[in-house]
């Protein structure tokens, strides 16, 4: 599903399962972005849930409208006093707690609150990386070099955690602060799911399934195939980073880019409009018109039903007294000239017509 953030638009997809051994389900979640909290609860029946239910309560009514991880750190603080206080009042029992990892994801930054060993991962072009660091014994046992990663998994004591909320009233989370990119996937997984998958068999169906619930519906599917030896909850997010923001910034620039492209355009065309009307006006011909030699100002021809030239006047000189090929000229095409030098023409073509018009009298006596 989607849904808006304060920056940026948010795609995520969740899902937890029993299992295929447990009675009940002690995960709890909370999809509400730009919050994303798995709580993995311990301590039994009527207790663990107790626990990772009061924990997604009181992060997500305690946790900033946006991201602030010194916020985020109290609500997770006071989310293990709440649970420490219900104990003693009678609610769950003495002892429950619960493991918790709070993300909070915007535009192109994510941070994280952790207690405990439910995960948080991020996808990166198509490489997975872990982000948290487990609170557990087997954890502190891989870091000494005692044990492999491999040899973890199958542990005796492999479910053992060193930190939750609900133990200590002086618990603090874990808060990491990183950059993220548009197209990276944040994985928020209770052990459920990383006890019975390797990471790479977990990076395979993130990279396969591009829907965010398809995915975390295949994560779990997975693990429950797998064994599904405990409670498994998954939620999976895809990352826009500010690419919302981004497209309306694209959008808004190009509608500028659009408006200076029109008004260049329109002045272009008053530039050149003007240009023309000036250029027409500075031009003439000259052509036959009803036996004589007419002037127009401006350009002979039409654009678009148009013409750009009127007529001047229509003069004394017969064409046909004129030599032959300016006479031929003059009827077909005309003679295109400025308005400066149009006068100079008529005074050589009347001057030409005379002689022409004498000849032709000679001629005939």
């Amino acid at each position: 599903m989607a849904r808006k953030g304060h920056e940026s638009e948010v795609a995520f997809g969740s899902r937890t399962d029993i299992g295929c051994v447990r009675d009940h389900n002690e995960d709890s979640l909370c999809v509400a972005p730009p919050l994303f909290v798995v709580a993995d609860g311990m301590g039994g029946h009527a207790a663990g849930e107790v626990a990772s239910e009061i924990a997604v309560e009181t992060i997500s009514e305690l946790a900033p409208p946006t991201l602030d991880a010194d916020a985020l750190c109290a609500a997770v603080e006071q989310a293990n006093l709440a649970i420490i206080q219900a104990a003693r009042q009678g609610r769950g029992r003495k002892g429950m707690g619960t493991t918790c990892t709070a993300a909070m994801v915007e535009g192109q930054r994510l941070i994280i609150a952790q207690v405990g060993d439910s995960r948080a991962y991020l996808l990166h072009e198509g490489k997975l990386s872990q982000l948290t660091r487990d609170h557990s014994y087997v954890a502190e046992l891989i870091e000494a070099g005692e044990i492999t990663r491999e040899e973890a998994r199958t542990h005796p004591r492999r479910s053992a955690i060193t930190r939750a909320l609900g133990s200590d009233p002086r618990t603090q989370p874990d808060l990491y602060d990183f950059s993220v990119s548009a197209g990276d996937r944040l994985l928020i997984c209770s052990d459920g799911l990383t006890s019975m998958l390797r990471d790479d068999e977990i990076s395979d169906i993130m990279n396969k399934a591009d829907d965010p619930q398809r995915c975390a519906s295949r994560l779990v599917s997975a693990a429950i195939a797998a064994g599904g030896l405990d409670n498994v909850t998954v939620i999976v997010v895809n990352i826009t980073g500010n690419a919302p923001t981004e497209r309306r910034r694209l959008a808004r620039k190009s509608k500028i880019t659009a408006a200076i492209v029109i008004c260049a355009l329109i002045a272009i065309i008053a530039c050149a409009s003007a240009a023309f009307a000036t250029w027409t006006k500075q031009s003439a011909f000259l052509i036959a018109q009803d036996g004589k030699v007419a002037l127009y100002r401006g350009v002979p021809g039409e654009f678009l039903g148009m013409q750009f030239s009127e007529l001047d006047h229509v003069t004394d000189i017969e064409v046909d007294n004129l030599q032959p090929g300016l006479a031929n000229r003059l009827k077909t095409e005309g003679v295109t000239t400025t308005w400066e030098d149009a006068e100079k023409l008529l005074a050589d073509y009347e001057e030409q017509a005379n002689e022409g018009q004498a000849k032709s009298e000679e001629d005939g006596q």
